[in-house]
């Protein structure tokens, strides 16, 4: 289990790259009074991959002087294996304040498994440690377990006992599976709405969910929740600001994970995480910010917001942050059903072209040095491919891989923060899926806050040319309001785009199941999110046949 003492989570890492000039940086902040005085030891702590003094020595919180429900963010579990499956909460009593008020003490939480959700039956239980260092989250590893089973699981701090869990195992590496399902997610602006989308995954019958970027917002959320209008609620001023600190990103979490709609979501499936860009700043570009900061003050920041994620989600001590740096990409499998190849396409990735503006394809944003993954991550993917015997290969990523022109002339703009951006990258990734034979390809995207169907083609520019993957793009939770379901340039986008099959700007996600035979997509929205509670309706459904390519209406 992680982390259960000195080793595992808490144990010195490998230094970072990065420790030299984050460590300057850190000073440099110090002295401007950027960050409080703690603030700033704590960063230079993360910097030097160091806990700060005296964590790890740390008293132990007695029992009886948790007064409070500790467990106010709920509970989660994530990254399946069929033995084991990671557990997550994390303490905070005082959720708004900086320390979730626990203080700076060691506490001893104990936790349970068993096969139902009374525990009349406790199968394993054991006791972590949840420190202040990592901000009294606990990441417990549980091994052991039987392949394909689905479990119940909570935590005792004290008299306090959490909420519970239902959790499940992947099935055996070389089990045929028949069947999976599972519900995709992204981009949840805490203040463009309430989470009902999240209830309904909450209900929806799925294996497992798939979060594919834009847990949390960077932007300041008002005393009001923004569009959420609160009256019987005023939020404080803590999150009236930029998350900047590590202390900004810890508190922004504990306001998104407050929300009981996600807390639900998180209890009901293991979850599967990987960031895109505002868990850390918006389209910032591996280590080049938005705005124009020293290079040393943003991987500061940048390691601010990675050891916040990681203390904030159902990851394994293998994703912990070393300083500004994280390996988030990873491998999962479901029997020989599917393997997925969860990719991190914000740490490794050049600059965007053209300053990030929409343009053409030219010379800048067409050279073949310019990488999306980083040359290690597309080695790994590539290699992987080479390696896979599963009947589905998914690739949840964060930003469109289809070609998507923003008109239907000869020279039409493209996003540059997408793959279209990154052109050379992508051709490189569809080579690398031919060569491996990769026939049932299927890309899970977030980002753009709508609903996308999308044939992935050999040539984008020529309809007629060969349908090598299917891509979804499953909308937002909240981000962009309630929306509208044909937004003003559906027609353009679906004539300057011939393989899109499928556009829509409501609120939602999607549910993918697969099985031997095909993959059936199901594009789920809300009429609004603007008050809670909306109902869920399938706006559209489609079908992609295995061993042939391409999306047919379901």
């Amino acid at each position: 289990m992680a982390p259960t003492g000195r080793h595992s989570a808490l144990a010195e890492h490998a230094f970072s790259p990065h420790d030299a000039e984050l460590a300057a940086a850190a000073r440099h902040l110090g002295r401007r009074r950027f960050l409080t005085v703690t603030a700033a030891a704590a960063a230079l702590a993360f910097a030097t991959n160091r806990p700060a003094r005296g964590a790890v020595a740390a008293p132990e919180r007695r029992a009886a002087r948790i007064t409070k429900d500790p467990f106010t963010l709920g509970v989660a579990s994530g990254d399946p294996l069929p033995d084991s499956v990671l557990l997550w909460t994390r303490l905070a009593p005082e959720p708004f304040l900086e320390d979730g008020g626990m203080g700076t003490e060691r506490v001893a939480v104990e936790w349970e498994v068993a096969f139902d959700e009374y525990f009349a039956a406790v199968l394993l239980r054991g006791t972590a440690e949840a420190h202040a260092e990592y901000a009294h989250s606990v990441h417990v590893d549980v091994k052991g377990l039987t392949p394909g089973t689905v479990y119940y699981y909570r935590f005792r701090a004290g008299a306090w006992i959490s909420p519970a869990g239902r959790t499940r195992t992947a099935p055996p590496a070389s089990s045929p599976t028949s069947g999976l399902r599972i519900a995709t997610v992204a981009c949840q602006a805490y203040q463009d709405g309430y989470y009902t989308v999240h209830r309904h995954v909450a209900e929806d019958d799925v294996d497992v969910v798939f979060h594919l970027g834009d847990y949390l917002y960077e932007y300041a959320v008002n005393s009001a929740g923004g569009e959420r209008r609160y009256t019987d609620v005023t939020l404080p001023d803590v999150f009236n600001r930029e998350t900047m600190t590590l202390a900004d990103y810890r508190l922004r979490y504990s306001l998104y994970k407050s929300d009981e709609d996600l807390q639900a979501a998180h209890a009901a499936h293991p979850f599967v995480v990987t960031w895109d860009d505002h868990e850390t700043e918006n389209n910032y570009a591996g280590s080049v910010p938005e705005n124009d900061v020293p290079p040393a003050e943003f991987l500061l920041r940048r390691a601010a917001a990675y050891r916040a994620y990681w203390e904030n989600q159902p990851l394994r001590a293998a994703q912990l942050p070393q300083g500004p740096d994280a390996r988030l990409y990873r491998r999962l499998h479901w029997g020989t059903l599917a393997q997925f190849d969860f990719l991190d396409t914000r740490q490794y990735r050049s600059d965007q072209a053209y300053d990030d503006r929409p343009h053409a394809p030219g010379t800048e944003s067409d050279d073949p040095a310019r990488t999306m993954t980083g040359a290690a991550q597309e080695q790994w993917l590539l290699d992987g491919w080479q390696g896979s015997t599963a009947l589905w290969n998914v690739m949840p990523q964060q930003v469109c891989f289809s070609q998507r022109k923003f008109d239907d002339t000869a020279d039409a703009a493209l996003s540059m923060d997408a793959w279209d951006g990154y052109r050379a990258s992508r051709d490189r990734v569809v080579a690398g899926a031919k060569g491996a034979g990769i026939d049932n390809w299927l890309i899970l995207t977030g980002d753009v806050h709508v609903g996308y169907a999308l044939d992935v083609k050999e040539d984008f520019d020529d309809p007629a040319s060969a349908t090598v993957a299917t891509e979804v793009t499953c909308t937002s939770v909240a981000s962009g309001r309630d929306g509208v379901e044909q937004p003003a340039n559906h027609e353009l986008y679906l004539r300057a785009n011939p393989h899109m099959k499928f556009y829509n700007g409501k609120r939602g996600y999607v549910r993918v199941e697969l099985d031997r035979q095909a993959a059936h997509l199901d594009f789920r929205t809300v009429s609004a999110i603007s008050t809670p509670g909306a109902a869920i309706t399938t706006a559209a459904s489609f079908v992609t046949e295995a061993g042939a390519p391409g999306l047919k209406p379901a």
